[in-house]
């Protein structure tokens, strides 16, 4: 049962990587068939009803948040703070990446790592080059930026851990929050060092267009909320966020049940027409599906790996090769290591295929599965994310600047490892994983 665990998650890997098949198909397809090799016929079906029912509040969850945050960015929650930000910087290079940094930390929030290039690089570009600041710098803060809150509930990575670990967002996410913080500052002070060095190369520039605009004036102008939104709701939704995500943390109700309100909520508020709410869930509904069904896919995949009891032999087998003394440091070891391994493996390859045997490994050691998931997300999530091939977003990043892979790495690879060690070291001191 091992080898054939082993062979189905090779196969899976190889057909999402090679792009044979979509990871959608790939997961509903390929565990049937070797569940039959295996000798497993209609009782498949009981394994994979289960696996669904797991990972259903999940996809829930996940699709209930895009159309949420989705409203918000639409409706310009964080436009005002985001113009704001951009006055502050008054042609200062300096200024201008920290606030870059900022800037991507708080769009960033909508979970969708496309949408966060997209908005904070269409928002920031023209002022790089009206100042002839060099657009990698740019590239660079918004990626890491992006991949520190690539850890939020309501981001791929911990959807994905939640469903490998059959976990609750609050059991991964929660004890990882000083993490974060820490993560965060960390992308403030790189955007200080970076800012200092374009500081030093051009000094602090200004300049005017043809209507005598100042660059960043312009820029935030046109951030700013056009006559088709309703300024007057910046408030409660402003309040409406602040109260979610301070429920999500206090654990006052379930997690997907809070986003299907928090959403219908804010739905009726600002779009009080039957015929524009239609069209707002419609503009983020082919974002939403897809994702959900992933993940409704997803359980499939996962229930016929435990139900099959595939997973149960494959941990056994790599507990017998890891060596005894290496077995308590897990955590620790997997936080470093993912990083590299998310140039290896996809986010879904990774999360299901490798994340399920790493916590059942862990587990033989005496390892709570949950501190894996959470060393995981510490390396994999937050710097595997810019920095991957596998992960089709980055291309959105380099496209809008102008920007090589292979340019980007070079740039961010020290700062974005240092993102991770400093996330596992506050992890290690506030216990949100073991050493």
């Amino acid at each position: 049962m091992a080898i054939l665990g082993f062979l189905m998650i090779a196969t899976f890997l190889y057909l999402v990587m090679t792009k044979r098949i979509s990871v959608l198909i790939a997961f509903a397809l390929v565990p049937v068939v070797f569940g039959l090799i295996g000798g497993f016929r209609l009782e498949m079906g009981q394994m994979m009803l289960e696996g669904v029912q797991k990972v259903t509040p999940t996809g829930i969850m996940i699709g209930f948040s895009i159309l949420y945050f989705g409203l918000m960015i639409d409706r310009g929650l964080f436009d005002p703070m985001i113009s704001r930000l951009i006055r502050f910087a008054k042609g200062d290079p300096l200024k201008i990446v920290m606030a870059s940094a900022v800037i991507t930390l708080i769009v960033a929030l909508d979970g969708d790592g496309s949408a966060t290039f997209m908005i904070t690089i269409t928002a920031l570009l023209p002022v790089y080059k009206r100042l002839g600041m060099n657009p990698l710098i740019l590239a660079s803060t918004v990626a890491l930026g992006a991949g520190v809150m690539n850890i939020i509930p309501w981001g791929g990575p911990l959807a994905r851990a939640m469903v490998s670990l059959d976990a609750s967002s609050s059991q991964l996410f929660n004890p990882i929050i000083p993490s974060m913080l820490a993560g965060m500052a960390w992308v403030v002070f790189v955007s200080y060092v970076l800012g200092k060095k374009e500081r030093k190369r051009l000094g602090v520039v200004q300049w005017t267009n043809h209507q005598g605009k100042n660059a960043e004036e312009e820029t935030a102008a046109a951030l700013d909320m056009p006559a088709t939104r309703l300024p007057k709701m910046f408030w409660f939704n402003l309040i409406l966020t602040v109260v979610l995500i301070t429920v999500l943390i206090m654990e006052i109700m379930p997690v997907p049940v809070l986003f299907i309100l928090a959403f219908a909520l804010a739905l009726i508020v600002n779009f009080p027409d039957v015929k524009r709410q239609n069209e707002q869930i419609a503009a983020h509904a082919k974002s939403m599906v897809m994702v959900c069904f992933t993940i409704f896919a997803a359980g499939i995949f996962t229930g016929v790996l435990s139900g099959t009891k595939m997973l149960d032999a494959m941990a056994v087998s790599m507990v017998s090769i890891i060596p005894d003394w290496m077995g308590p440091h897990l955590p620790t070891l997997i936080a470093v290591i993912s990083m590299p391994l998310s140039l290896i493996f996809s986010p879904d390859a990774f999360y299901y295929g490798v994340l399920p045997i790493l916590s059942e490994s862990a587990a033989s050691f005496g390892i709570d599965p949950l501190d894996i998931g959470r060393a995981a997300l510490l390396g994999n999530a937050t710097t595997g994310f810019p920095l991957s091939p596998l992960n089709p977003s980055v291309f959105v990043l380099l496209g809008l600047c102008k920007v090589d892979l292979g340019d980007l790495q070079k740039s961010i690879f020290f700062w974005a490892f240092g993102t991770t060690i400093v996330m596992t070291v506050v992890a290690l001191i506030t216990g949100a994983i073991s050493f």
